[in-house]
């Protein structure tokens, strides 16, 4: 029964767009539209939706992993699923690709069977976009539902079964005889002529090597190897020719059609065996690699699957726990030094929650997956709060920490515009480190300026080490903090360049005074007229 799936693919390669959209049709998926690079795509893609893009890599124009960046970081298109057809043997390339999102992973050359399969993992691996994120860490949030249920979790693929050997030849006696030196070893098929040959060749699932006989009555082995490499399942298949002929001008013939290798009759079992065992080696590879690519990707969803669920398991006892704590808050029979304590272990409480949140949008961000849903920000409100925050939490360096800013009292505060969450964790971040380098006694002032972009300042007492200073925003960089793990600044940097915006710092020496400089996008009330 015919599927509505709205299917587009892009290959450079007009055979390839054709067999891909063939196959597509007779497994009852459709309508598809064809591409011919990822530019041309790109401009499909953003005129109307696909349910499923099934991408070539290596393309003129723009390339199979660019589109799928392009997808991937496009709210519109950012969750359609997308099938990356590859000849790629490279690790590292492979990872990129599953970085960048894709669904699933399809290795050169391949059966419809396998291409049916790879269409249902895709579509099963769809997710619906998420709910946009809150504002900001102001209230205790609700316990988030599983995010996978019991018994989902992606377990890698079984291991390939062994490679089909297609025995073809006239005589039943060779047959039986070759199917007796290889049985038990691979899946053997066998045809007693041309015609059954090249349908098993050419069917949706085709053997991993041939040992083809040239001389058999209506079509002979040379006219089978011909008409199979105009075929797009059985083109790439090896042929090891079997014959009697032992001409130059016949093993030339043979190699012209892509044979691998030529045996002559009558045959030695062993060195047949030898030769066979040899190249199946080089076929098992291949036939390993996509199972390799699956299990990544299977991995990769594993991981992602443990992270949700362990972020859920941790979110419902502290969101239990806030709720008390504010229910006793709301109650009012409390004294103010009681108030003042609870109202720390409710901020520290859903800093642990920021904590949870934020380690999946830092892999994100990392990776190239993460979709920015800016929003106004009450800025000047969010950096009153993680002062406040810091203010008690270095309150036995007897620091003076503070807000100033450069606007009139009175007039509306400036907005910013980014992600609540991430804006929330970069201040907190940037004043921790400030006050963590701060000698005691001594002033941390962080100044709001309503310029466009937005600018905070954060200057404390003390000068970064010269030694880090080239490599203060680089990962697992500290210096002097016996607890520091030197990820504050790193992933102050990236929460601000995720939200379009920057972090500087600059150093006086002769002042002895550190600089943190934040710049983010401004809101609508902080733009000039």
């Amino acid at each position: 029964m015919a599927q509505v799936l709205k299917v587009l693919v892009v290959d450079d390669v007009e055979t390839m767009r054709k067999v891909t959209a063939g196959q597509l049709a007779a497994l009852g998926y459709g309508p598809v539209e064809l591409a011919g690079d990822g530019a041309e795509a790109w401009r499909m893609i953003e005129r109307k939706r696909y349910d499923l893009v099934i991408s070539d890599w290596n393309m003129p124009a723009m390339t199979g992993i660019a589109l799928l960046q392009l997808m991937r970081a496009s709210p519109r298109h950012a969750h359609t699923p997308f099938i990356m057809i590859t000849a790629e043997a490279e690790r590292s390339r492979i990872e990129a690709a599953i970085a960048s999102g894709v669904s699933d992973l399809l290795v050169k050359p391949y059966t419809a069977g396998r291409l049916a399969t790879s269409v249902q993992r895709a579509m099963a691996h769809h997710v619906a976009p998420p709910a946009p994120d809150m504002v900001a860490p102001a209230a205790a949030p609700a316990a988030e539902p599983a995010a996978v249920a019991p018994g989902a979790v992606h377990l890698p693929p079984l291991e390939p079964p062994p490679p089909t050997l297609l025995l073809v030849d006239d005589t039943a006696d060779n047959l039986h005889v070759l199917a007796n030196i290889f049985k038990g070893q691979y899946r053997i098929k066998a045809a007693h002529n041309g015609e059954k040959a090249l349908a098993l060749c050419c069917s949706d699932t085709p053997p991993d090597l041939v040992l083809l006989d040239v001389m058999m009555p209506g079509l002979d082995g040379f006219e089978v190897a011909r008409r199979m490499r105009e075929h797009p399942n059985s083109e790439n298949v090896p042929i090891i020719f079997v014959t009697a002929l032992t001409d130059d001008s016949a093993r030339l013939q043979g190699m012209e059609l892509g044979a691998v290798d030529f045996v002559t009759k009558p045959i030695d079992p062993t060195q047949l065996k030898l030769r066979v065992d040899n190249f199946m080696r080089y076929v098992e590879l291949r036939r390993h690699l996509q199972a390799d690519y699956d299990n990544m990707l299977a991995i990769a969803r594993l991981r992602d699957d443990v992270e949700a669920m362990t972020r859920h398991d941790l979110k419902g006892p502290l969101a239990g726990a806030i709720g008390l704590v504010q229910s006793l808050i709301d109650a009012g029979d409390l004294d103010r030094r009681q108030n003042e304590h609870l109202r720390l272990a409710e901020q520290a409480m859903l800093q642990v929650i920021d904590m949870v949140n934020l380690s999946t949008e830092l892999y994100k961000i990392e990776t190239g997956k993460y979709l920015l849903r800016a929003e106004p920000l009450a800025i000047s409100d969010m950096l009153r709060r993680v002062v406040e925050t810091a203010r008690a939490t270095y309150a036995g360096k007897q620091l003076v920490v503070a807000v100033d800013t450069d606007f009139d009292v009175g007039t509306d505060p400036p907005l910013a515009l980014g992600d609540g969450m991430l804006t929330y964790s970069l201040l907190n971040n940037l004043i921790k480190n400030a006050c963590e380098a701060a000698p005691e006694r001594t002033r941390v002032i962080a100044t709001l300026y309503a310029d466009a972009p937005l600018r905070i300042e954060i200057v404390n007492k003390g000068v970064i080490p010269a030694a880090i200073r080239a490599r203060f925003f680089d990962k697992f960089v500290t210096d002097g903090k016996a607890s520091g793990t030197g990820l504050g600044t790193y992933s102050a940097r990236l929460l601000a360049r995720a939200q379009h915006g920057e972090v500087a710092f600059a150093v006086d020496d002769d002042a002895q005074t550190t600089t943190l400089i934040i710049t983010l996008p401004a809101g609508p009330s902080a733009s000039p007229p």
